[in-house]
């Protein structure tokens, strides 16, 4: 058995650590997170970096605050996929969580693709429930560089924050 001993820190995802993301996502992802990192200077959302030792992020994820009235929306959370099940994407929750009670808010939902299964009971363990399941969509870019229409089923998930 293999033991990971990581020393984990969170902070405000910039615009610079984008080129150190390309685990996260396509250029194309990447570049509609480098859209909402303008959103944070409104105040209309967190985006948040989980960074090792080197200060490099492992995970990333935002929460939305305008999504939905007194509600913060967790989204676009990912972990590297080497550091998958270790402990990260929990760290990541958890620091979404505490931005939400910062701002006084006492509700946090997420959307959870269908087939999943791995985030979902993330989640689950970290004490969201399902409350309803609704289609999504977003355009993706595939590997030559077209882009396509994703579309999906989500289960929505919800957690009351003491």
């Amino acid at each position: 058995m293999i033991t990971l001993a990581l020393e984990l820190t969170v902070r405000d995802l910039e615009q610079a650590d984008l080129a150190a993301c390309g685990w996260a996502g396509t250029a194309r992802h990447l570049a509609v997170v480098g859209e909402q990192l303008k959103r944070r200077r409104l105040g209309e959302v967190d985006y948040l970096a989980v960074c090792a030792r080197a200060d490099v992020p492992i995970a990333k994820g935002g929460v939305d605050y305008r999504a939905k009235d007194g509600v913060g929306t967790l989204w676009q959370l990912a972990v590297h996929p080497a550091l998958q099940s270790c402990g990260v994407g929990t760290v990541l929750v958890q620091a979404a969580e505490q931005r939400i009670r910062d701002r006084g808010l006492r509700r946090a939902e997420l959307g959870v693709e269908d087939g999943n299964d791995r985030a979902r009971a993330l989640y689950e363990r970290l004490g969201y429930r399902a409350y309803d399941r609704l289609p999504d969509a977003w355009d993706e870019q595939a590997p030559d560089g077209t882009l396509r229409r994703h579309e999906t089923m989500c289960t929505m998930m919800r957690k009351d924050l003491v």
